[in-house]
């Protein structure tokens, strides 16, 4: 039996409220308010973490974990156990968890032929290659690129645009938030995996959840 999980597996699984599925992985975000409380939550997370590598950014007002997916949007079942695990320590510090402070920016390059222009951004951004199609930032400080192949050319649309991955039930409050600020919906035909939306001269950014990669 496979130790992959959807998404939306992981989601039903108790114990993991705190956490919440994005591009990625599966992310949690617990506020601080001192540098040596996040100090001390990295330092416990390092002690549950064996066999697995999460990926960790601490900050002065607060501490975001990832446990990277296993291929595409999926996780591997034991980290439900280590989810459990972090967020318990989280509450043993009093550090409380605000998962709508978790999200995944990605930019997405239509390209014709990807082999021909991937090496130009691997080399200008210092990014190394994972795959066919994506280029990722190997100290995951910038977003990652990722290159969508086209049958022909499309002049009257972008060839680059975001991908802004949010937790599934943050996605419509921040489509709405973005309308009101000024955007405009340009497609929501695949909604609720992911909305287009555009500013007021025409540059796209899609709002994406995990919500359909079962």
């Amino acid at each position: 039996m496979t130790d992959r999980i959807s998404p939306r597996q992981f989601h039903e699984a108790e114990g993991v409220e705190d956490w919440r599925v994005l591009f990625s992985g599966a992310c949690a975000h617990f506020r601080v308010d001192s540098f040596t409380a996040g100090v001390a939550l990295v330092d416990a997370i390092g002690g549950l973490a064996a066999g697995r590598d999460p990926e960790v950014d601490l900050r002065p007002a607060g501490v975001t974990v990832c446990l990277p997916p296993v291929g595409f949007g999926g996780q591997d079942r034991r980290d439900v156990e280590l989810a459990r695990r972090i967020s318990a320590a989280a509450r043993e510090l009093g550090l409380p968890a605000d998962p709508s402070a978790v999200q995944a920016v990605q930019i997405s390059v239509d390209a014709l032929v990807s082999a021909t222009v991937m090496p130009f951004w691997r080399a200008v951004l210092g990014y190394e290659q994972v795959g066919d199609e994506d280029l990722l930032d190997p100290r995951r400080r910038g977003p990652s690129l990722w290159f969508q192949g086209m049958d022909a050319p499309r002049p009257q649309r972008n060839r680059i645009h975001v991908d802004v991955s949010v937790p599934h039930d943050q996605a419509e409050a921040r489509v709405a938030a973005a309308i009101a600020a000024g955007g405009r919906l340009v497609s929501d035909r695949h909604a609720p995996e992911w909305w287009t939306l555009a500013d007021a001269e025409g540059n796209e950014v899609d709002v994406a959840t995990w919500v359909g990669r079962e």
